[in-house]
């Protein structure tokens, strides 16, 4: 499976890659297109100039093509060679300019003069062209620069996508949101969308007790416009991840919620603990993507984000080098498995209460403790931590402590996820003894353990 997502997330990056992407128009729909034939995206489209909260959705914004040519007629920058040339959303313009005319029009990035860096006006109309360094350098100042711009920028609408898996029980509800907004940008943009459509594939096929939510819509104005038109929605949500920059080449990270240690922001630690791996914690900002959206002071939904190699962490972000190169789909796969330890967790995480509380219970009438014992935590005994123990249906490095760390604490008032915290033993582990426990009629259930 995990192989297959790789692929799949491979190609899914080279057939997206060339679409000009904006935060309306054509990109955005040829995008989600393609996505549907592997989820059930249902699209909704709103018109330019309604009022949503404080913002107006603009005009549609779409390009067939742009350049600047030199007196030779050569294309010195060619929207065709990369779509990122230009400002993303110029308005149309014809005409013929001197360098001095044109070079405040011109976005470079001294800093990473290879790069072609990526620069928008949404919402002040404007036109430009974005290059590298290099290729700033090696333009004459002394010519006249024929420039075309061939862009519509008039009433249209805004477009976005949502689907909805519903779980058994549905006391709680996640949002699992990503943007489609950006141009030939990889780790930064079509990362989000490919891990976000794997990610509904994979819990279609889970016995889910909770309700998700995802979006796919273009970042701020399109998460804005969607909250706006299901307001009453989001004020029973309870929390959610938003996915972005999942398949860079470089370290794990994970912004944690403004709440700091909601059941989001712990169930992300607790899976990169039980894997043992190395990975940077950032805490909240209202900053980076959607989540500022979902958590503004009317809704405060915490939400948190799994990274690998985070927005604004590597020097690629936002420019031409966020490119096929840059990504992988082993990458993309490598997180979309710790998406899926999250919400596992979220899946299980219940609250026990063992029905006698009276000191500790006998296990071995149970058939839960070894027949002969004295070897159990024997320091001398090397086979006791390295050898797997089974008892009953649960298997464990420690089945003995897997068993004693849930049923002390199964006091009608902790969760899976805080014994997990406490002991080490991972939450799924748990969640299989108390499966047991509530076989062997030790435990109960306590009822609507998250209200």
């Amino acid at each position: 499976m995990k192989n297959n997502n790789a692929k799949v997330a491979k190609n899914l990056f080279e057939e997206l890659y060339p679409i000009c992407r904006s935060i309306t128009g054509n990109g955005v729909r040829d995008t989600l297109q393609i996505l549907q034939e592997y989820a059930p995206w249902h699209v909704h489209e709103f018109c330019s100039g309604t009022q949503v909260f404080d913002w107006i959705i603009p005009d549609e914004w779409n390009i067939k093509d742009a350049y600047v040519k030199n007196e030779q007629g050569i294309r010195v920058i060619d929207f065709n060679a990369s779509n990122i040339h230009v400002l993303n959303y110029s308005e149309p313009i014809r005409g013929n300019f001197s360098f001095d005319k044109l070079k405040d029009r011109l976005y470079t990035l001294p800093e990473f003069p290879e790069a072609i860096p990526y620069r928008t006006s949404y919402f002040n109309r404007n036109w430009g062209f974005c290059l590298s360094q290099n290729q700033y350098d090696k333009l004459n100042k002394n010519e006249q620069y024929e420039v075309c711009i061939d862009s519509t920028l008039e009433p249209g609408h805004l477009t976005l996508a949502d689907m909805e898996l519903k779980g058994s029980e549905g006391k709680r509800t996640y949002i699992i949101s990503t943007y489609c907004c950006h141009p030939s940008l990889c780790n930064d943009n079509l990362s989000g969308p490919i891990l976000t459509t794997l990610l509904y594939q994979a819990l279609e096929k889970m016995d889910l007790r909770h309700n998700y939510r995802f979006v796919i819509a273009p970042e701020t104005i399109g998460i804005i416009t969607y909250i706006h038109a299901n307001e009453e929605f989001f004020r029973d949500v309870d929390g959610g991840f938003v996915i972005t920059t999942v398949a860079g080449p470089g370290e794990f990270g994970a912004k944690m919620s403004f709440s700091h240690n909601a059941d989001v922001d712990r169930v992300i630690r607790l899976g990169f603990g039980e894997r043992k791996m190395k990975y940077n914690e950032y805490s909240f900002a209202p900053d980076g993507s959607d989540e500022r959206q979902y958590s503004s002071p009317s809704f405060r939904i915490p939400i948190a984000t799994i990274t690998k190699d985070k927005y604004y962490e590597y020097k690629e972000y936002h420019t031409s080098k966020d490119d096929l190169d840059f990504v992988s789909g082993d990458a993309l796969s490598e997180t979309l498995e710790l998406y899926i330890s999250a919400i596992e967790k979220l899946e299980v995480n219940n609250i026990y209460r063992v029905l006698e509380d009276r000191c500790e219970i006998q296990l071995g009438k149970r058939g839960l403790y070894p027949t002969v014992s004295g070897h159990v935590k024997q320091s001398a005994n090397e086979a006791n931590e390295s050898s797997p123990k089974v008892i009953g249906d649960i298997i464990y490095s420690n089945a003995i402590d897997a068993i004693s760390w849930f049923l002390f604490y199964a006091d009608g008032k902790t969760d899976l996820v805080t014994i997990s915290e406490k002991s080490g033993v991972p939450v799924i582990q748990l969640h299989k003894v108390a499966q047991k426990m509530l076989k062997e009629n030790v435990v109960a259930l306590v009822e609507d353990p998250n209200g």
